[in-house]
Order: structure tokens, then C-alpha cells, then sequence
């Protein structure tokens, strides 16, 4: 092949109906054409659109891309969310010893896990010299250089596998996001009238009763909406750092409550019911819900090899803080412990405004969690219709998915069960089966270790060890909660001796 001439000037043509020509010096940032492509619809690297760039521009550094800061930012914010509240509850379900350990055993291969993703998509980038690669585009082309020829025909098909699990894993936590705000809104203006300035203790709360919990969930659509409107990155940051510091003051206020007058232990099961691990399972990779993420931040930052140990930092941090909080959590409400950590402080005014701060900085992290599947279903959309009723469609096709989770969350009646199904279902996917498969596909070919080969299959038969044993305990589970009062987790708005289960059927079957 001919060298390129860097001397020139190249015209990189946007597909579309409307011929569209940039000027561009050879190499292009790797940033600024993503950029384009993402205010482009007929070219979205969602659709699977072309995306070639000029050789070695791939590995080059962008200009215009987010900071490390900004980045560190959204690595953090995309791992702290609902779930973190319910670890509390996942340990109660493995026990005070086994949960912690657990817990850090399943951070630390979630972790390593990103990496590994992060890493076949920087080679699949630098080999094909593409200046970006999603999680799905990197499983097609690994497919593609095993040393299988029926992979390599329908590698495409593995794509199609990731997007699926990404869609329903990311839409699943806009699910239990809006569960959790109905159910804590429900319970702050109900016990409103007994609402007292004296934190010490549990206090009694008095429920007025006000209108349904599925009220409460609709009422916030009209915050979230404009919301998912947005679709960039940078000025999301914006939100991640608001949601940052409100959730970061909830916390503060949190782990202040729960480091008072600690129970003593020695009552709390060391090892818990082994039917009830799988629960733990599933909550607790639920936790690590940044995996959706981890690609579009790698793609957009300004100085790529900076993102190690970005990723490795926060995550790190991450680690200490689900360990601590779930451990605390579980030690101050023993058996009592509820699905979200907030349903048991007290209610004193102090603890109602912590619940609000974090209600503030859920609705605030929505539009992240949601911006990997709209970039994946609205350029599909789109490009089903012609270009004057594209930004119409854009964002009907937002708002429709922003109805669609509110649907499922005022419809399925536990939140505990619902952290643990989506996590054994798409996030052990994402987060530890396919993965460790992407390096063995990947670099399989070119020599890897017994070693390294044996330690992605462990990983990934742990995944489904996981997946298996996860999926089927939350749906009997849900099954069983159907048809009669819920179990000592369920989720309670209040401390009152209903839920979801006297308002509304169950969803699933």
C-alpha cells in the first residue's frame, strides 16, 4: 500500500443525503471524527457505519476530547448509583464475613475485566485502523480472528449478543433508578407530618397515606425527559459532577449515621443460607454497573493512555467504598435491613434532606446510564427515516424509552429482587463472561499462555455460574412474591406491612 502523504489534505465525506465535506489534516483526531459522528446521524459508529481513518490514526491522541478529570468523574458517578444502597442488604444475604470477601473477590475481577475489554478494543483500533471501537464492534472483530471458521461466519451475531445485554442491562438500571425514587419520594412526603429534628434512634414513623407509589414514579418523567435529551458527553460531565457532590454529601451523612453506636456482631451470621448467595451475586455485580461506559469514556478522552490508570484509580475506590458502606450498612440493621439503606435511617428532617440529596443525584445520573442505549437504538431509528424528521425521531425515540423503564418500574413489585435479577442477567454478562471470551478470541491466534487461558475461563465460568444460579433464585422469588406477602427484603415504603404486592399484579409470567 502506498504511504500516505501527510502533505495533503483530506476530505472525509459524511454519508448522508446531503453531501457534507469536512476539511481535515491527515490524521484527523481520533476525538473530533467521533464528534461528528455523533451529531451525524447516517454515520453514527452505533449503526455500524463506516468508520475508517487514515493509518495510525487510531493510536494517535486527541485535542478536543474530555479531560482526565472529567473522565475520573464519569468512571465514578457511573459505578455509584442504587446499588451501592442495596449492598447492605447483599451482605445479609452471603453473611458478615463471607460478603465482604466476596464482594472485594467480585470487584477485583469486574475491574480486571474492564482492561481486558479496554485493551482488545485499543488493539482491534490499532490493527484495523479504526479511531474508535464500541463494546459490540470489538466482539465482532475478535470473533472474526479466532481460529474457529464457524465464529469467524457469524462473528457479526456477537455484536448483536453485546448490544442486547447493553440495552437491557443499562435500561435495567433506569428501572430500578425510578424504583428507588418512587419508593423513597413516597416515603419522605408520607411520614412529612412526623417528621421531628431528633436523629437519635429509629424514631417511629407515622404514614399519611398519599396517592400510589406509581404516582410518585410518573411525576418525575417530566425531570427526566429533558434530561435524556442530552448527547454529549461533555456537557453530561456537568450533570456527573452535580450528582457527584449530592450524592457525596448523602453518603457522608449516611456513613455518619451508621458509624454511631455500631451493634455488636457477634449476633449476625458469619456464613448466611446458601439459597440466598445468589441474590448477594447478582446485587453485588448489579454495583458495578459502570461496565456500559467504560469504551465511550476510553473513546472520548483527550489523552487515551491516561485511561489506565484512570479506570484502575477509580474503580479502586470504588472497591473501598462498596465493601465499607455494604459491611456498615449490614452491621448497624442486622435482620432488619432493607432493600435500599435509606428506608431505615431515621425520620428526623436531617435524614429526610439526605434521601432528597440523593433522590436529586439519581435523577441526575439517569441520563448517563441511559446515553449507551440511545446511542445504540435512536441512530437505528433514525436512519429509518428521511432527514427532515430525524431530529423528531430522535427525540421521540428518547422519550418512548424513558416511558418504557418508567412502565416496567411501576409494574414489577420488588426492588431488591430487581437489583439482583438485572444483575445476574446482563451485568454478569457484560461485566464477567464476555470479556475474559474477548481475550481469548482476540489474541488466541497470536500465542497466549495456558495460564492466561485458564484464568479467563475461570472468570468466565464463575460468570455463569452466577448468571444461572442468580437469574432463576430472583425470578422464584418475584414468582413467590406474587402471590403472597413479601419476604423480610423486600422493599417498604415505610415500615408499614404492605409493598408493591396489595397494589398491582406481578409483571412477569
Amino acid at each position: 500500500m502506498a504511504a500516505h502523504n501527510p502533505s495533503y489534505t483530506q476530505c472525509l465525506e459524511l454519508k448522508s443525503e446531503v453531501s457534507t465535506c469536512l476539511s481535515l489534516r491527515v490524521p484527523p483526531p481520533a476525538d473530533c471524527l467521533w464528534t461528528v459522528q455523533l451529531k451525524e446521524y447516517p454515520t453514527s459508529p452505533r449503526r455500524g457505519g463506516s468508520n475508517s481513518s487514515t493509518p495510525g490514526s487510531s493510536c494517535q491522541e486527541g485535542t478536543n476530547g474530555i479531560s482526565w478529570l472529567q473522565t475520573l468523574i464519569h468512571v465514578v458517578k457511573g459505578n455509584i448509583g442504587t446499588g451501592l444502597l442495596g449492598l447492605p442488604l447483599a451482605m445479609k444475604n452471603a453473611g458478615i464475613v463471607l460478603g465482604p470477601l466476596s464482594l472485594l473477590a467480585i470487584g477485583l475481577l469486574a475491574v480486571h475485566c474492564m482492561g481486558v475489554l479496554v485493551k482488545c478494543a485499543r488493539h482491534f483500533c490499532c490493527r484495523l485502523s479504526k479511531p474508535f471501537m464500541d463494546y459490540g464492534d470489538a466482539m465482532m472483530h475478535a470473533l472474526e480472528a479466532s481460529p474457529c471458521a464457524w465464529l469467524q461466519d457469524h462473528a457479526r451475531w456477537g455484536r448483536y449478543i453485546v448490544l442486547f445485554f447493553l440495552i437491557v442491562d443499562q435500561l435495567g438500571f433506569c428501572c430500578v433508578f425510578l424504583m428507588f425514587l418512587a419508593d423513597n419520594l413516597k416515603q419522605v412526603i408520607e411520614t412529612a407530618n412526623g417528621t421531628t429534628a431528633n436523629c437519635q434512634g429509629r424514631g417511629v414513623m407515622t404514614p399519611t397515606p398519599t396517592v400510589d407509589a406509581r404516582i410518585y414514579a410518573v411525576s418525575v418523567l417530566p425531570f427526566l425527559v429533558p434530561l435524556v435529551y442530552v448527547r454529549n458527553l461533555r456537557a453530561l460531565s456537568t450533570f456527573s459532577a452535580l450528582a457527584n457532590v449530592l450524592m457525596l454529601g448523602s453518603l457522608v451523612l449516611i456513613f455518619q449515621h451508621l458509624l454511631q453506636e455500631i451493634p455488636d456482631p457477634s449476633s449476625l451470621p458469619l456464613v448466611a443460607n446458601w439459597k440466598t448467595y445468589p441474590l448477594f451475586f447478582g446485587t453485588v455485580v448489579f454495583a458495578f454497573e459502570g461496565i456500559g461506559v467504560v469504551l465511550p469514556l476510553e473513546n472520548k478522552m483527550q489523552h487515551r493512555t491516561q485511561f489506565p490508570l484512570v479506570l484502575y484509580g477509580g474503580m479502586f475506590m470504588i472497591i473501598i467504598l462498596h465493601i465499607s458502606f455494604g459491611a456498615l450498612g449490614y452491621l448497624k440493621f442486622g435482620a432488619t435491613t432493607q432493600a435500599s439503606i435509606t428506608l431505615n435511617l431515621p425520620n428526623c428532617w436531617l435524614y429526610q434532606s439526605v434521601k432528597l440529596l440523593y433522590l436529586g443525584g439519581i435523577c441526575l445520573t439517569y441520563p448517563l446510564q441511559f446515553y449507551v442505549p440511545a446511542e445504540i437504538i435512536v441512530p437505528f431509528a433514525v436512519s429509518r427515516v428521511p432527514n427532515c424528521w430525524a431530529f423528531a425521531v430522535d427525540l421521540g425515540v428518547r422519550t418512548a424509552l424513558v416511558c418504557l423503564t418508567c412502565i416496567l418500574a411501576i409494574l414489577v413489585p420488588r426492588l431488591d429482587l430487581v437489583l439482583s435479577l438485572v444483575g445476574s442477567v446482563s451485568s454478569s454478562a457484560l461485566a464477567l463472561i464476555i470479556p475474559p471470551l474477548l481475550e481469548i478470541s482476540t489474541f488466541y491466534s497470536q500465542g497466549m499462555s495456558p495460564l492466561t487461558i485458564a484464568k479467563d475461563a475461570l472468570i468466565s465460568i464463575v460468570g455463569f455460574v452466577g448468571f444461572m444460579a442468580g437469574t432463576y433464585q430472583a425470578l422464584t422469588e418475584l414468582i413467590k412474591s406474587g402471590d403472597s406477602l413479601p419476604f423480610p427484603n423486600a422493599t417498604a415504603f415505610v415500615v408499614h406491612p404492605y409493598s408493591f404486592c396489595h397494589n398491582y399484579p406481578t409483571l412477569l409470567l
